[in-house]
């Protein structure tokens, strides 16, 4: 590559950290590291030495706490169940609510997330499928796809059904808005309880870091666990064609996705832990907020996929 064309491909993927539909029309297969578009995600992960400057004080713990279980419950209950499979059904206000906090995940617009794991299904465990742990390695598939070109564009083909919403389109073009938002709003209450409750020690950049920083990190890895051990490490009920495991660990850690085995046999369900002794919280929350009429219609799972599962558990226990 010559230099003007390098120059104007480096500047292509800074303005793509803002705006996603930068050249949409070209191809983007390579599955090259990209650096400068990986940069704020690298920059992310070292900024968790931030606590070296701010400290920790319990407020921050708290606060860092609570952010991670509510955008990984947006994430697991909407951006997963809802918008990739439509397991339930909720008003236009609740859908924008819950896009808007699984995009301060900084896990991409939600029509991105959706498409991308949409054609997951469709290929899973494939040379087709982008992060499959099986074809492409651990590392690959837990946090490698997500750094190159082949796994930018949002595939609007996959997601029509919510591409016409113009709030989703635009949470999704411009996905660097909600976590800046995010940052903005920890910085000023932090900076508000430095004045105002100087005795819960502490301030803005110190709600940034654990807040913000060292919260979405710890998101960012306990959600792509799904991608790469959920198929390599677990027990497999379901005689499905991908190599999707239930592991009650990656359960309790993603609040119920790590019934991955269960969930490949039957993604439309809203369930993913299909017996009562799998814990699946996200499934109990969505319960509660359908008794409150924020959501409704939950897809349930059928009874001849229950009955397929416990004739594998009877068949599993006779062979021991």
């Amino acid at each position: 590559m010559n230099e003007p064309l390098q120059k104007r491909s480096l500047w292509k993927n800074v303005q793509r950290w803002i705006d996603s539909s930068i050249d949409n029309d070209e191809p983007m297969t390579s599955t090259e590291f990209n650096w400068v578009r990986t940069m704020p995600f690298i920059i992310l992960h070292l900024a968790c030495f931030g606590v070296l400057v701010t400290g920790v004080s319990t407020t921050a713990v708290v606060v860092c706490l609570a952010l991670f279980w509510l955008r990984l419950f947006a994430i697991t209950a909407f951006y997963h169940r809802y918008f990739s499979h439509r397991s339930y059904k909720t008003s236009r206000p609740a859908q924008f609510i819950f896009a808007l906090l699984g995009n301060m995940s900084a896990q991409r617009g939600p029509l991105w997330w959706a498409a991308h794991h949409r054609a997951h299904h469709q290929h899973a465990d494939t040379d087709d499928d982008l992060h499959s742990p099986v074809k492409r390695g651990f590392w690959w598939s837990h946090a490698g796809w997500f750094t190159c070109d082949a796994s930018f564009k949002t595939q609007m083909h996959r997601i029509n059904d919510f591409a016409k919403y113009p709030e989703l389109r635009w949470l999704d073009r411009y996905d660097i808005f909600a976590p800046m938002l995010l940052l903005a709003l920890l910085f000023v209450a932090g900076e508000l309880l430095a004045a105002f409750a100087p005795a819960l020690e502490t301030n803005g950049l110190q709600l940034i870091v654990w807040g913000f920083v060292i919260s979405t990190v710890i998101l960012f890895h306990s959600t792509v666990t799904i991608n790469s051990l959920g198929h390599i490490w677990g027990k497999k009920r379901f005689n499905n064609k991908d190599e999707s495991r239930n592991n009650a660990i990656l359960a309790l850690l993603t609040l119920g996705e790590g019934w991955h085995n269960n969930h490949h046999r039957w993604a439309v369900s809203a369930r993913q832990g299909f017996y009562w002794y799998e814990i699946d919280i996200t499934y109990g929350i969505l319960k509660v907020m359908s008794w409150l009429g924020i959501v409704w219609d939950l897809s349930p799972v059928p009874a001849h996929v229950l009955e397929e599962g416990r004739r594998a558990n009877n068949n599993r226990k006779d062979a021991k």
